[in-house]
């Protein structure tokens, strides 16, 4: 492709706002984008879907929705759930329109950045600089029994944890890639992958494992660590700058990014990407909270930084240096805000609205 090839491409985005605080995140985070890269570069276009979509149509991820996701470049996701809103095995609605997405558009791996940002009050007392990625496979596991559980007589119920040779091997890869891309654990530099899961008790994490061992052999430069699921809660409160790349089973990957998001602020500043072969969907980690919905008092920095992962997957995708350079930019944006400390969003301690924060992001970057 020549130099330059991209420059006129316009990036569709199928944008689903979802439910709860999802409408103005979403809002937030495309204002942010468009001033990074301008209106010439994205076009996002609504889409709906979501508990709330459910409660009126029956309908949590509408065909024309899923047709759009798939023609679309990338998806941004604002939020989905609405409690009390659940299907009559008691599951959550809302739920289900991110993992029909996984599923469909085999999304395999989640990618969770767990950074400490300056002017963030850590949970740690030490502060040691925390800066490490955990890559949560997407689509099997525990999860993978969704809908598919066994519950006998209201007396006994049972799911599956399921693991695959070629899941393992995929999401593995994916964490050993990534690996060779960052500049090792802060620490000591070395790029590493931490591989966690309970071997010691279950055939199929022995067997996660296992495979990961293999993979390892083709990364010699990436040195490869093990934790148990237990202990790694441990080490991520007492020596977080010892992780690198963190690769663990869907579930185990689910709980733990939450606990890494704790150390580093909170679920307010936890973004999150689902990466397939072809198919990218970006959302932040935390939920609707339709309890302030409305309020204009949500954080949209999550959906911001999302929005910047989702960026930059585009521009290396692409090879579209334009859209690496506005996902720089958006990032710095968020470092900048989160530096000086004179928009403090309300679950870092300040009382700054959604729109402050908005309004001072896009004055960074128009700087």
């Amino acid at each position: 492709m020549p130099i330059g090839a991209n420059d006129m491409k316009k990036y569709s985005i199928a944008t689903i706002e979802g439910d709860g605080i999802g409408p103005e995140i979403c809002a937030s985070a495309i204002q942010v984008i468009r001033e990074a890269c301008g209106d010439d570069k994205v076009a996002f276009e609504q889409a709906p879907g979501g508990a709330t979509h459910y409660q009126r149509t029956g309908d949590v991820l509408p065909a024309a929705t899923f047709d759009l996701c798939v023609k679309s470049d990338a998806i941004l996701h604002g939020a989905a759930g609405i409690p009390g809103v659940t299907y009559p095995d008691g599951t959550e609605v809302g739920n289900e329109l991110h993992l029909q997405l996984r599923s469909r558009l085999d999304l395999f791996a989640n990618v969770r950045p767990i950074k400490l940002y300056p002017g963030v009050r850590p949970l740690l007392t030490d502060e040691r600089p925390i800066d490490y990625v955990i890559v949560r496979e997407n689509t099997e596991g525990l999860y993978a029994s969704r809908g598919a559980g066994v519950r006998l007589r209201d007396e006994v119920v049972s799911d599956t944890l399921m693991v695959t040779r070629r899941g393992v091997e995929r999401v593995a890869k994916f964490s050993f890639e990534l690996a060779r891309k960052r500049q090792g654990a802060p620490r000591d530099g070395k790029r590493r992958v931490t591989v966690c899961d309970k071997a010691n008790i279950l055939r199929s994490f022995a067997f996660f494992r296992a495979v990961c061992d293999e993979v390892a052999g083709g990364f010699p430069d990436v040195e490869i660590d093990y934790a148990y699921a237990d202990a790694i809660t441990v080490h991520m409160l007492k020596r977080p700058d010892t992780f690198d790349v963190v690769v663990a089973e869907n579930m185990l990957g689910d709980i733990l990014s939450d606990l890494g998001a704790a150390t580093v602020g909170g679920l307010g500043i936890a973004a999150s990407a689902e990466l397939g072969e072809q198919f990218g969907l970006f959302q932040a980690a935390h939920g609707s909270a339709p309890d302030i919905a409305g309020q204009n008092i949500a954080s949209p920095l999550a959906t911001v930084l999302s929005g910047a992962m989702m960026l930059r997957w585009l521009g290396l995708k692409h090879a579209d240096a334009a859209l690496e350079g506005a996902a720089q930019r958006v990032e710095s944006a968020v470092e900048n805000l989160l530096r000086a400390q004179r928009v403090v969003p309300r679950d870092l301690g300040g009382d700054a609205k959604c729109s402050e924060i908005t309004d001072e992001l896009c004055r960074q970057l128009q700087k």
